[in-house]
């Protein structure tokens, strides 16, 4: 059964990855008619739209007035400042900057398990880890190698936020997935991500010539609603469940290399032999992160097994 669990988890992290690394150009062509608090506005009001939907189909769960509380912080860390900082930083620094920093999820991932759940920080683990980095640097470095810089040092150190964000999100947060079912904590989240950005994006939307805009723009919108953050957060909260904090941070690896294959399938990217290894390392990261120990596995080893006398 923890088999079973263990790969439903996985193909969840997968899924949810994929469609975010989807996002990447998806969502850099809609901000070509769009602003990025415009977008960023549509993605939490849209989905949190969806989620209630949804829960009108599910068993309705009871949260408690403690929990309401810790899943608004909740919101803030998984949502408000991880999207919202990262847009930000991403509209001053150049892609492959952004790109670069987001592979610090799993690192920063595991010095706040460590922290907060004891996790133990074993060799597997840190040798998982740069395995993992080494395949996404190489991949991202391989395929921006033509592009101009245009990076920017608060930029790059608001996409650092947006990491430990999400991190703290993962780890500090992971009680409330045990307890909820993920419909139920996407939708109260994505309702107080929504109240927390539609003060400051009033303006922008207000101002939006609808007239003027393509129907690829919307179509673009519509993925980033429902692929990039209905579809996929609903997966991460399900492998969040199953899952240690750092396996699923560990991922987030996958999202250069399936902007990398996208691009390559529109005809605007190449594969070459750089672009196989580093694939082959983010998989091979991924997996030696899933053979370390955890906290419960090191608790179980210790214990003293005594043998049953006949």
């Amino acid at each position: 059964m923890d088999k079973s669990k263990n790969l439903y988890g996985h193909l969840f992290a997968l899924t949810a990855n994929v469609m975010w690394g989807l996002m990447s150009p998806i969502g850099k062509s809609a901000l070509q008619e769009f602003s990025p608090i415009s977008v960023t506005t549509f993605r939490m009001v849209g989905a949190a739209a969806a989620f209630w939907i949804l829960s009108m189909f599910c068993k309705q769960e009871h949260v408690n007035h403690q929990d309401m509380l810790k899943i608004f912080f909740a919101s803030l860390f998984a949502l408000v400042f991880n999207q919202g900082v990262f847009i930000f930083g991403l509209s001053m620094t150049s892609p492959i900057d952004a790109s670069i920093v987001t592979t610090t999820l799993p690192i920063v991932t595991m010095v706040v398990a460590a922290i907060y759940l004891k996790e133990p920080i074993t060799n597997k683990k840190v040798l998982g880890i740069f395995v993992g980095a080494m395949g996404a640097l190489i991949l991202i470095m391989s395929s921006q190698a033509g592009s101009n810089g245009n990076g920017s040092l608060i930029g790059d150190l608001l996409c650092l936020v947006a990491q430990i964000s999400f991190s703290i999100y993962l780890t500090v947060f992971k009680g409330l997935s045990q307890r909820y079912s993920a419909v139920t904590i996407n939708k109260w989240m994505f309702i107080y991500a929504s109240m927390c950005y539609i003060p400051f994006s009033y303006y922008d939307i207000s101002t939006i010539q609808w007239t003027s805009i393509s129907t690829v723009a919307i179509l673009q919108v519509l993925y980033v609603v429902l692929g990039g953050s209905f579809l996929a957060y609903l997966c991460i909260m399900t492998a969040q469940r199953l899952l240690r904090p750092t396996v699923v941070s560990m991922y987030n690896y996958m999202q250069p290399i399936v902007a990398t294959i996208a691009a390559i399938a529109m005809g605007i990217g190449s594969f070459g032999w750089e672009k196989g290894i580093a694939i082959a390392l983010v998989f091979l990261g991924v997996y030696i992160v899933t053979q370390s120990k955890s906290r419960a596995d090191l608790e179980k080893a210790e214990k003293p097994h005594f043998k049953s006398s006949k």
